[in-house]
C-alpha cells in the first residue's frame, strides 16, 4: 500500500507539470474489497492539494466493483455534458491482488461494457499481481491488449510502483492526444508486466 500511495502522489505532481493534459482529465479512484469505497470522484488534479491515502482492506469482490462502475458512469459522464464538456469513452484502469471473491461478477461485468446497455461502456485496462489469475485479467480487460499480469517473482511492491508510472504516461499521453484530430486512449505495459495473452 506504502507504493501504491506513493505512485498516486507521483502521478499527482506529474499533472501538475502537464496542466494542458490534465484540463482533459477527470480522474476518480475507488476501492474495493468487500465493498466500495469511493476515494476521489471527478476530480481535476490541478485543483487537488493531495490525493486520498489508500489502505488495504478484506477480500477482491468483483461483482461490487464492477457493479458500482455501473451506476457511476452514466452519472458522471451525464455530470460533465452537463457542465458543457465533451466526454471521451471512459478508461478504468482496474489493479487486482487476487481472485474474485465472489462467483457473480461476469453478468455486472458484462452490463457494464455493453454499449447497448451503457452507451458510455468504460474500455477496462486490467492489471493483475500476487494471486491475480491470468485468465480472470483477460476477461476483465476489454481488449486482450488491456490485459497485464505481473512477471512471476516480482516483487509485489516493485510491480505496483511501475503500474502507478504506467498509469501517470497513459493518463498525460491520453490527455496530450485530446487536442490531435484523432483522439486516442494510450495504454502503456509497465515495466514487470508482461501481456496476459503472452503468458497463457
Amino acid at each position: 500500500m506504502d507504493e501504491l500511495n506513493r505512485g498516486l502522489a507521483s502521478l499527482h505532481e506529474a499533472l501538475l507539470g502537464e496542466p494542458m493534459a490534465a484540463a482533459k482529465v477527470r480522474f476518480s479512484i475507488l476501492g474495493f474489497a468487500d465493498d466500495v469505497k469511493e476515494r476521489l470522484r471527478l476530480a481535476d488534479l490541478r485543483r487537488q492539494n493531495e490525493l486520498p491515502t489508500l489502505c488495504a482492506r478484506g477480500r477482491t469482490n468483483y461483482r461490487a466493483a464492477f457493479f458500482a462502475l455501473r451506476q457511476r458512469i452514466p452519472q458522471d459522464v451525464k455530470a460533465l455534458k452537463k457542465e458543457g464538456y465533451a466526454v471521451h469513452r471512459p478508461a478504468v484502469f482496474l489493479l487486482s491482488d487476487g481472485q474474485p471473491s465472489d462467483d457473480q461478477w461476469l453478468d455486472v461485468y458484462r452490463q457494464l461494457v455493453d454499449r447497448a446497455v451503457i452507451a458510455a461502456a468504460p474500455n477496462v485496462i486490467a492489471f493483475g499481481i500476487g494471486d491475480a489469475g491470468v485468465k480472470t485479467i483477460l476477461e476483465v480487460a476489454t481488449q486482450p491488449e488491456y490485459a497485464f499480469v505481473a512477471i512471476a517473482g516480482v516483487d509485489v511492491g516493485a510491480a505496483i510502483s511501475q503500474f502507478c508510472t504506467a498509469l501517470t504516461t497513459s493518463m498525460v499521453e491520453s490527455g496530450r492526444s485530446m487536442d490531435s484530430a484523432q483522439p486516442e486512449l494510450v495504454v502503456q505495459q509497465p515495466a514487470g508486466f508482461r501481456m496476459a495473452v503472452d503468458v497463457i
